[in-house]
């Protein structure tokens, strides 16, 4: 099945959700572009901070700049994550291991992502300019559009459109950069640690049913792993197999992982799921 374009995907998904979910998920995200609008602003106006953050991005190789994308994407999806999630509903909103964005990082990312935008709209304005005044042509973008960029007086509806305009434009780059290396889909990454620590560990009340892993028996009173599918496995079986993967060995569930694109990978699969009315 073909899949949808990623603005209707994250529409379908926005769509489950209940108002008050709605409203919440708006004030995080409306809180997210008045920082990244603060960033800018202060990137724009500091000749410094500017020269700094452009050169970073021109030692960065195109897999680099990919992954950076990424991790901004991936911080992004998650505040979205933390309210669709059924599977993870009482587990930590974040995975801060992937999705944790420094100062540096974030300026490079958002200007990159500016030069983008800059350069669809208006493809000759760059050409015809030195590397030294871009920040000027910029700062003359970002002025027509300052309401757009901060976000001031919008709506529910407004913010979460622009939302949907910020996830489709970072995931259109990264699939363009070809995000992941490999260029393999369903690679195998490992469990994150967190994820696994928080594994519970639960007594078997009745006996009879086996561990898929060792196809042995797990004894009435033994102290089993469930995963958030609640299937059940001998712990020493089951700790070996999410070092190597983040998979549930039944069903393919899959767990939160500390890879940046393998955890991009899971989240975007959820919510395709559930914009397709399978959760």
């Amino acid at each position: 099945m073909e899949e949808k374009p990623t603005g209707s995907t994250i529409m379908a998904a926005l769509s489950t959700l209940t108002p008050p979910q709605i409203s919440s998920l708006t004030t995080t995200i409306s809180a997210l572009f008045h920082l990244h609008h603060r960033r800018l602003s202060s990137l724009l106006s500091s000749h410094t901070l500017f020269s700094l953050s452009l050169h970073h991005l021109h030692t960065l190789s195109l897999n680099q700049k990919s992954l950076l994308i990424s991790r901004h994407l991936l911080s992004i999806l998650s505040h979205l994550s933390h309210f669709l999630h059924p599977k993870t509903a009482g587990s930590p909103p974040y995975n801060t291991t992937v999705v944790n964005v420094n100062h540096r990082d974030l300026d490079s990312v958002l200007l990159l992502l500016l030069l983008c935008e800059l350069h669809q709209h208006d493809p000759e304005s760059l050409k015809t300019l030195s590397p030294e005044k871009w920040r000027e042509s910029l700062s003359g973008y970002v002025s027509t559009t300052m309401l757009t960029l901060s976000g001031i007086g919008f709506s529910n509806s407004e913010t979460l459109r622009k939302y949907v305009e910020v996830v489709t434009r970072c995931r259109k780059f990264v699939e363009v950069m070809g995000g992941g290396g490999d260029g393999k889909e369903g690679r195998e990454v490992a469990a994150s640690v967190t994820a696994v620590v928080a594994l519970p560990s639960v007594e078997v009340e009745q006996g009879g049913k086996e561990c898929v892993v060792c196809k042995e028996e797990m004894r009435e009173g033994r102290d089993v792993c469930e995963l958030p599918c609640e299937h059940r496995f001998h712990w020493m079986c089951i700790l070996p197999w999410l070092i190597k993967r983040n998979t549930c060995p039944c069903c393919r569930h899959q767990l939160p992982t500390d890879d940046v694109y393998g955890e991009l990978e899971r989240q975007w699969a959820v919510l395709v799921k559930i914009s397709d009315g399978y959760y």
